[in-house]
């Protein structure tokens, strides 16, 4: 299996780094498993000293995307494009994405886009407030993706909450299209 793991902050790194041990000791006891780690920002992000990864006792990025953008619509296009080419070149079978940034956002569209399946790290974070940008991306990601991982309760609560509503949207509209064909 290839998992593609997407950071788009420094933070994110902390949150991947036991994931990406625990793949690293299934690949030591044979399992056919690999990463490939893309981090959105610059390679000479100042952010990402040399110590972060060797104090996280993981590897650096495979890629630096290199995105930034102050407009958040220029940023999300810019990840898009440049995370396509990524998976172009690098397929997978699954992409990680943490939080509830641009990034996650965009490169959990572009996935899916090209029928990857996607795991969302800290999925049913809610502030319930549709004017924050974070909270649209939130909204996007765990709509798309195929695995939720939350980090509590709280967060379990929130996707089934979500989940439940969209359910009995669906019977709703189920029931009006057999209405209206009777």
């Amino acid at each position: 299996m290839k998992i593609t793991i997407v950071a788009g902050a420094r933070p994110n790194f902390m949150k991947i780094a036991p994931i990406t041990r625990a793949i690293e000791a299934a690949r030591a006891l044979g399992k056919s498993i690999s990463y490939r780690l893309v981090y959105t920002g610059r390679k000479d992000d100042t952010s990402l000293d040399a110590s972060l990864f060797s104090d996280l006792d993981m590897k650096a990025p495979d890629v630096y995307l290199g995105v930034e953008s102050s407009n958040p619509t220029s940023l999300t296009a810019g990840i898009m494009v440049a995370f396509e080419q990524e998976l172009t070149e690098n397929p997978a079978h699954v992409v990680l994405v943490v939080d509830d940034l641009t990034a996650t956002m965009s490169c959990a569209i572009v996935a899916k886009k090209q029928g990857i399946k996607v795991a969302h790290l800290v999925a049913g974070t809610r502030s319930f407030d549709m004017k924050m940008p974070k909270e649209v991306n939130r909204m996007i990601t765990d709509g798309l993706s195929d695995y939720l991982f939350t980090a509590g309760m709280v967060a379990n609560r929130n996707l089934t909450k979500v989940l439940s509503t969209a359910v009995q949207m669906l019977k709703y509209s189920i029931c009006l299209r057999i209405l209206k064909s009777t």
